[in-house]
């Protein structure tokens, strides 16, 4: 039993280390934008509605992920939660691609001729959340398999908590970026 609390305890330690490593790269990203803007030569316009529908993706995938573990908490299955928050998070990826290629019809361009830095910053910004949301699809995926075998049950769902607390972070970030893209 002790070495399965060492375990849990290194294991959200070097999760809550990585989230810290993400804050400061989306914290570094953000500042950029931020200087880059006050230099001038920045082309203004809506976020796409898409990028409205991921947020909302992203509630809901907390909300049913939070329904999964409360399940595993309680000894009943957490699987239906979990492959819910994966289809919502599948959802969040291709509202992602639709919300750029809403961009791209309204003449914002990653690179290229008609390209504009104010463009390219939420193609990157945005690219660079998706790829850790799919890291975290990834693993949802292993969790969610792994729970349909019924590898987790109310004493032993540290797979549950752990892509909860980086699912979570993620879709938290993803609110921060929204706001922060809408707002300046």
């Amino acid at each position: 039993m002790e070495i399965s609390l060492i375990k849990n305890k290194a294991s959200k330690q070097l999760l809550w280390i990585g989230i810290g490593s993400i804050v400061m790269f989306f914290a570094g990203l953000t500042s950029a934008y931020i200087v880059r803007k006050a230099e001038g030569n920045w082309l203004e316009f809506d976020m796409p509605l898409w990028f409205t529908i991921s947020t909302i993706c992203v509630i809901a995938s907390s909300a049913t992920l939070w329904f999964a573990l409360q399940n595993i908490k309680e000894n009943k299955s957490a699987t239906i939660f979990l492959i819910a928050t994966l289809a919502i998070g599948l959802t969040f990826t291709f509202s992602q691609v639709q919300g750029w290629d809403d961009l791209v019809a309204k003449g914002v361009y990653l690179t290229g001729e008609g390209s504009n830095p104010s463009g390219s910053f939420i193609y990157v910004i945005s690219l660079a959340h998706l790829l850790h949301l799919i890291g975290g699809l990834i693993a949802l995926t292993i969790t969610t398999l792994k729970s349909k075998l019924n590898h987790y049950s109310k004493d032993n769902y540290l797979g549950i908590e752990l892509i909860s607390i980086y699912w979570h972070f993620i879709g938290l970030l993803w609110l921060y970026l929204f706001l922060f893209f809408s707002y300046s």
